[in-house]
């Protein structure tokens, strides 16, 4: 099907815009924004959907809501978390007349503040997922730079062990002090386990099910 004169004149105009180079800043902006919102429910709508099924309770409609809601605020935040990175960057760019590694950090400082900074739990799943890897790569970082001497022994299984003992102790005996999500996981995991009636409620259910 051949699109109509109009159409094909205003797709040649956004065509011949999208390549002016002296947009390209806003541009990126504005593509920045879609990726953060595609990515976020990405990332969010299948985790959401497990979390919600398996460990929420309420009807079915509730669970629908509660996905989308998740779903939808991480989009938008991610969304507008990008918006203002890229933005704050070329400001900055723009101001100095070039590029310095201090753009990057205080960017997402600032938009960090702005986007997530309310204390949630979709933000904190968000930060404490960011914070394990900015540990990983800051360690890494100290290795490559000499400021850390390189172990002679992979360290990976002795942090795997003190990380996996700390999140038990933690849970078994001060459990308040762990997220609302990781909790209800470990209920399921480590404390659902030790209760059943029957085969229905020790193999097939969780939880015994109501009797009609």
């Amino acid at each position: 099907m051949v699109a109509p004169p109009q159409l094909r004149a205003l797709l040649f105009a956004i065509n011949a815009l999208l390549r002016k180079r002296r947009y390209h800043a806003a541009l990126a902006m504005l593509k920045g924004f879609r990726n953060g919102a595609v990515y976020g429910a990405k990332i969010r709508a299948p985790h959401a959907l497990v979390m919600t099924f398996l460990f929420r309770s309420g009807s079915l409609r509730e669970k629908l809501r509660a996905i989308l809601q998740a779903t939808y605020t991480h989009s938008w935040n991610l969304a507008r978390f990008v918006f203002l990175y890229k933005g704050l960057c070329a400001l900055q760019s723009h101001v100095q007349g070039k590029t310095y590694q201090a753009h990057s950090f205080v960017s997402a400082f600032i938009g960090g503040l702005l986007v997530f900074g309310n204390n949630n739990n979709i933000n904190s799943q968000i930060s404490m997922y960011l914070l394990s890897r900015v540990l990983f790569a800051l360690c890494r970082l100290g290795v490559e730079k000499g400021f850390i001497p390189e172990p002679r022994l992979d360290p990976f299984p002795w942090f795997t062990g003190l990380v996996w003992g700390l999140v038990l102790w933690l849970f078994e005996y001060h459990r308040p002090t762990l997220q609302p999500s990781l909790q209800s996981s470990m209920t399921y995991l480590y404390e659902d386990s030790n209760v059943w009636h029957d085969l229905s409620d020790f193999f097939i259910y969780n939880k015994s099910q109501p009797s009609k």
